[in-house]
């Protein structure tokens, strides 16, 4: 198992492990660092990632540098070995959204967590992070992104996607792909607020989105997020529809 190592936007590194046997074609799972002052992990991954995951934050930084480790919502891919990290950066916080601190981490994280309320910024020394609530955005109540300000970089978590093992990072076509598997696995939950919720992230106008599963984006983001909110307001809107035929 090999954990490959992109720099996406300045001093922030894409982690990248393949696992060609799931799903049709295989499937990407991603973690994210931000190297600052106080460095920062966006997503975890399962626990049996983290030894290769872990050898690729080393080839970067002294593990034991990590100052702050989060992740968008309570799932294996994005918390499952948090203990190990927590464990190999021993001055390392854990932080989550209000509601996920209160139903889990409170409860189960090894340290003491910190919560983050929707807005809030964190400031890792030459770089901020501010936490984003989009509950059942992608998916689940405690949802939440981070956007880091310099770089403008939107940390999407499960939503953009897509299938295979594509490239770190793309300018070209991303929506074709991640409505595909959209269709075919259905893993975002709809509700009234998920196109306003997309269209909140796109007022940022962030120029690179980090993406969980696939490439990540870089290039004007505002109109890609705007149009995956018109396609899930339109997922929606046929559900409805069906709903009352």
């Amino acid at each position: 198992m090999e954990t490959k190592v992109d720099e996406i936007a300045e001093r922030i590194y894409r982690l990248s492990t393949f696992l060609p046997t799931l799903g049709p074609s295989g499937f990407t799972f991603n973690q994210f660092l931000v190297d600052a002052e106080q460095p920062l992990l966006f997503h975890c991954g399962q626990r049996a990632l983290f030894p290769a995951v872990s050898q690729a934050v080393a080839r970067i930084m002294d593990v034991r540098r990590l100052r702050w480790i989060t992740f968008s919502h309570i799932e294996a891919d994005e918390c499952g070995a948090l203990a190990e990290w927590l464990n190999a950066a021993p001055e390392a916080t854990v932080t989550h959204g209000a509601i996920g601190c209160s139903i889990w981490l409170n409860d189960q994280a090894p340290r003491p967590p910190r919560a983050l309320a929707d807005g809030e910024v964190l400031d890792l020394g030459g770089r901020r992070v501010q936490r984003l609530d989009t509950p059942h955005v992608p998916h689940c109540w405690d949802a939440g992104l981070l956007y880091e300000e310099k770089t403008g970089t939107l940390f999407t978590s499960d939503l953009f996607t897509h299938v295979g093992d594509p490239p770190a990072l793309t300018d070209g076509d991303i929506l074709g792909p991640v409505v595909a598997a959209e269709k075919r696995f259905g893993y975002t939950a709809l509700t009234p607020s998920t196109g306003a919720t997309i269209r909140r992230l796109a007022k940022l106008e962030p120029r690179t989105l980090a993406v969980m599963h696939g490439s990540s984006y870089s290039g004007d983001a505002a109109p890609v997020l705007e149009t995956l909110a018109g396609f899930y307001d339109d997922l929606l809107q046929k559900g409805a529809a069906a709903g009352r035929g």
